[in-house]
């Protein structure tokens, strides 16, 4: 089927797709589900090419393992699990077996213990021992941070709990910039790490620990744990009552429709927090029943894999013109590269074709000002995902929201049509002539034909960012499987992390670096003489 796909795309590779851009392939080209809309009509996917990227889905069994996943089978096979993110949204299905045991009561009491714990930090009946929290800090790294810390930004319209912060680096600059602004004696400390040994979240653990003793008698009162490593969260002096744990059949990356949300179900509330699992749940069932072609993660990855492991362009811009979607790309980015980054498949041979694309971008419009000159006139294609919003939050301005529409639309609309040298030289005519003309001219040509997609819904809510967030989600699956690879395993971080634990103590001067290549010994040598260790 690959040959097939690549001989395709090289009978259609130097069409300008502009000219299959009428209102019928404007209707035929695009997925909905409820009111999200997915268009792909800007890309070079035409009816015969769709075609054969659907049977690569067959050819995948994509629809079985599908089910596989959402019954609780151990689709993570390298690690012996199953893939459950789904069943923590579960709110209104029925039973989740894994290894013969139904897993929703659990998930559904946790998620009640959250509710109840969020209504007290917001009501005041837990409070600090200074009053009421006013302030909420997530510690945490990778997808213990990411999806909290951009969800909480994405519906910041919908706080009204405390004042959220995250702190994810071992810098120690981030957790001191945020503490700074905070009042030990009415913050909740939330340390957010399955095992409760992450390197990075338990060195800022300590650190706020320590920031809370010279202020409060109690510090263990003041934290809550996202761990299920209950006896570690006791000897840290964190009650139980206080303690959240789940099941290793979530990921990190995709963990927090569970006790990784937290810090966003006490900014928005336990209401609001449902509403956001309801909308993911919704984009489950849209992608277990509808048929392929109208199935939105189905064909977002398709367009994607035609786009990657086709055309060949090795990067991906992820472009929200919605500032509230701030930290969508860097979510992304983690989500698609660390799920997709793979080199071997399932059964441990070299993967035949490139594995997941680079995944990198910034909100609009900020970003014309910065990289899409390069999207545009440089000489990679990049293609382009945008998002956008038909609404904003700010009623009274939305002339301005509508400002922010009309150039979301005007940049797909550039990367498809460009502008030839004959239209630049009518564009200059009579502020140049001869040479310089041409000169000039060829400096504002746009080849165009560089494909794009849109995402487009009404307005971004708790649920539509669950919709998003879980679109997202299983366009990463239908890719995985259909590359033959494991989406849920991360091998690749771990190596830095065996190889960081071994220098650490090198660069505090406790032990020689005997053994090091020389550059890492030359930079440790550097690093000590100006005052590291």
């Amino acid at each position: 089927m690959w040959k097939k796909l690549r001989a395709h795309h090289a009978k259609v590779s130097d069409r300008r797709f502009e000219t299959l851009v009428d209102r019928t392939r404007a209707a035929e080209f695009t997925a909905q589900a409820g009111d999200m809309r997915l268009d792909y009509a800007k890309t070079n996917v035409d009816t015969e090419g769709r075609a054969l990227l659907i049977d690569l889905l067959d050819q995948a069994d994509v629809a079985a393992k599908r089910d596989a996943m959402f019954a609780g089978a151990p689709i993570n096979e390298t690690e012996g699990r199953a893939v459950l993110h789904t069943a923590l949204r579960n709110l209104d299905g029925g039973s989740v077996l894994v290894d013969g045991r139904d897993v929703m009561p659990g998930v559904l009491e946790t998620l009640a213990r959250m509710e109840g714990f969020a209504a007290d930090v917001r009501d005041g009946r837990f409070a600090g021992q200074g009053g009421k929290i006013t302030d909420v800090v997530n510690i945490g790294i990778g997808g213990s941070d990411l999806g909290p810390a951009m969800a909480v930004q994405a519906l910041a319209p919908y706080h009204d709990g405390p004042r959220c912060h995250f702190v994810s680096n071992v810098d120690p600059a981030d957790i001191a910039a945020v503490l700074r602004g905070c009042d030990p004696s009415t913050t909740l400390v939330i340390v957010a790490s399955k095992t409760f040994t992450t390197i990075e979240t338990m060195t800022n653990a300590r650190t706020a620990q320590a920031w809370m003793g010279q202020n409060v008698a109690d510090t263990g009162a003041q934290f809550a744990a996202l761990s299920t490593a209950a006896d570690k969260t006791a000897a840290f002096g964190i009650d139980p009552a206080r303690v959240f744990g789940f099941e290793d059949w979530v990921g990190g990356r995709y963990s927090m429709w569970g006790p990784i949300g937290l810090s966003l179900m006490i900014a928005i509330g336990p209401e609001a927090f449902r509403a956001f699992l309801r909308g993911a749940q919704a984009m489950d069932r849209h992608f277990q029943a509808a048929e392929w072609q109208d199935n939105l993660p189905a064909m977002l990855a398709l367009v994607g894999i035609w786009h990657n492991q086709i055309c060949g362009h090795a990067t991906r811009a992820v472009l929200p013109y919605d500032n509230l979607l701030n930290r969508l790309p860097a979510y992304l980015q983690q989500l698609e590269m660390e799920s997709n980054g793979k080199g071997v498949s399932m059964d441990g041979a070299d993967l035949e074709v490139p594995s997941g694309p680079v995944v990198w971008g910034e909100p609009g419009t900020n970003g014309q000002h910065a990289f899409y000159q390069l999207i545009h006139q440089g000489t990679r294609v990049i293609p382009c995902e945008f998002l956008v919003a038909a609404r904003g939050h700010e009623d009274d301005l939305h002339h301005q929201h509508q400002l922010l529409v009309a150039n979301c639309l005007a940049q797909s609309e550039a990367l498809m049509r460009g502008r030839n040298l004959d239209e630049a030289r009518r564009k200059l005519s009579g502020q140049f002539e001869g040479a310089e003309l041409e000169r000039q001219a060829r400096h504002r040509v746009f080849t165009g034909n560089r494909p794009s997609i849109t995402i487009a819904y009404p307005q971004l809510t708790p649920e539509v960012l669950g919709q998003i967030v879980a679109l997202y989600e299983h366009r990463v699956f239908v890719e995985g499987v259909v590359l033959g690879i494991n989406s849920y395993d991360q091998w690749g971080v771990e190596l830095g992390k065996e190889l960081a634990t071994a220098l650490q103590p090198l660069v505090e001067g406790r032990q020689n670096a005997k053994g090091k290549d020389g550059s890492t010994a030359a930079l440790v040598d550097f690093l000590q003489s100006h005052g590291v260790s």
